[in-house]
């Protein structure tokens, strides 16, 4: 018989994980709330005439196609179906896809529900979604992302609040970041001064490869894409400019670039205002690959650990007007949930009691002792106390051996003597020390 498995690049959670997950979750989400965003959720699945278009050439390649109902090839012809070219194929075989990430479906929402919205509309979103990527250490093919996203307002105020929401979320995780800010218009500046306005997108799909491939990888990729030698050493220069001020000189015939500029400057001077917690700097060589974004551009990365981003983000001027409906901008920011997951997990960040999943487990020696443990129990939990039973009385050693291996604090022990006085003895699995305790007083102890 073949034994059971799940499909490369994704992952089961146990009891444990969960858990610290829901903590990453809870986290991040009274964070949003703080800031004014409201919950949504979306389906699964989407059109794929909504997702392709939507995230470039690279992202096209990695949507997840789902096989239309039934007999799925009624409606292909012969001839294509010959010609074994999978591109063609897609068409007549899948109208619909798993969702890439969260923002086109929200786009997808706003231009549905636009009669009925309140403009700014800013909305938290905590869903997984699915990339057909290569998995890899913090890489997956269905992971979840943590989105806040804001829609129908131009105002940088919005920028500044999403890197404060970053420090705040981060800062409450504990985990040391570096937030990195750039500008779409700033790039398309680097572009304009090397004179391959045209060749926009190339250039930016390269640049944003840096981290992983270095600047050999991007300037080989750029030659690849038919970009020329001068151009190259104009865009390597640019990226290696230590500031804002000196990028002007260079931008001084882009008007594009030096728009960039002033919008950086505008939400680092937001910024002054209130101060964070971890470092937020510009970073010229950020691209973030997808075509959507068309100004501010996010990126976090965690410090002490190798792990890529575990945050990104930015404005996209008119990401409803593929849908229909032009000229709503927006801004929002995702966190990589998984792998914020990794590096806390690297880090030893989460905190010691969310391995516990009860607080008091209780014990009992027979049959009358089991259901007087199951009366206190019951009062416990009336009072919000997490507790549990163990079902078969009798052997302490097996029941404590239990208590152990679960974690368990503390343990009620139900015997004779305790079901005669209506008390308990409650032991401390850390120091060993007992105390005998009325139901009441018990539950004072652990409501404390």
């Amino acid at each position: 018989m073949q034994k059971p498995s799940i499909p490369e690049g994704t992952r089961d959670f146990g009891p444990e994980q969960v858990r610290k997950r829901t903590y990453i979750f809870d986290t991040i989400r009274a964070v949003f709330t703080k800031f004014g965003f409201q919950p949504l959720e979306t389906p699964a699945m989407e059109n794929l005439s909504t997702l392709t278009g939507k995230y470039g050439e690279e992202g096209d390649k990695l949507l997840f196609k789902i096989l239309n109902n039934g007999d799925y090839l009624k409606e292909v012809d012969d001839e294509t179906l010959a010609s074994k070219n999978s591109w063609k194929l897609t068409p007549g075989i899948s109208k619909r896809g798993l969702r890439y990430d969260l923002t086109v479906p929200f786009a997808r929402y706003v231009v549905m529900n636009r009669g009925t919205l309140s403009f700014p509309f800013k909305r938290y979103q905590i869903q997984p979604v699915w990339r057909a990527d290569r998995p890899q250490r913090g890489r997956y093919r269905e992971f979840y992302q943590c989105d806040a996203d804001v829609i129908g307002s131009e105002a940088l105020i919005y920028e500044a609040e999403l890197t404060q929401i970053y420090d705040q979320a981060f800062t409450a995780l504990a985990v040391p970041v570096t937030i990195k800010l750039n500008n779409r218009k700033v790039l398309y500046g680097i572009a304009e001064a090397a004179g391959i306005s045209e060749q926009f997108v190339d250039m930016t799909v390269a640049i944003d490869k840096l981290d992983k491939v270095g600047i050999e990888g991007v300037r080989k990729e750029l030659t690849e894409r038919g970009i020329p030698d001068s151009a190259l050493a104009a865009i390597e220069k640019t990226l290696a400019s230590p500031d804002r001020q000196t990028l002007r000189e260079i931008f001084k015939n882009s008007p594009t670039g030096l728009l960039g500029l002033d919008e950086l400057d505008q939400v680092f001077k937001l910024l002054e205002h209130a101060p964070t917690n971890n470092e937020v700097v510009f970073d010229i060589t950020l691209a973030r690959g997808l075509s959507y974004y068309t100004g501010c551009i996010y990126e976090v990365a965690a410090k002490g650990v190798k792990m890529g981003s575990i945050g990104g983000g930015g404005r996209y001027a008119d990401l409803t007007g593929v849908f229909g409906v032009p000229g709503l901008s927006g801004v929002g920011i995702s966190f990589g949930a998984d792998r914020i997951y990794d590096v806390m997990e690297e880090l030893n960040l989460f905190p010691d009691s969310l391995t516990e999943s009860v607080k008091v487990l209780f014990i009992s020696f027979d049959e009358p002792t089991l259901e007087y443990a199951f009366k206190c129990a019951s009062k416990l939990r009336m009072a919000g106390i997490a507790c549990e039973i163990y079902p078969e009385p009798g052997k302490l050693k097996k029941q404590f051996d239990y208590a152990a291996k679960r974690n368990v604090p503390f343990v009620a022990i139900a015997g004779e003597t305790e079901m005669a006085t209506g008390n308990l003895t409650i032991k401390d699995q850390l120091n060993g020390d007992q105390q005998t305790l009325t139901v009441e007083q018990v539950i004072s102890k652990f409501s404390a």
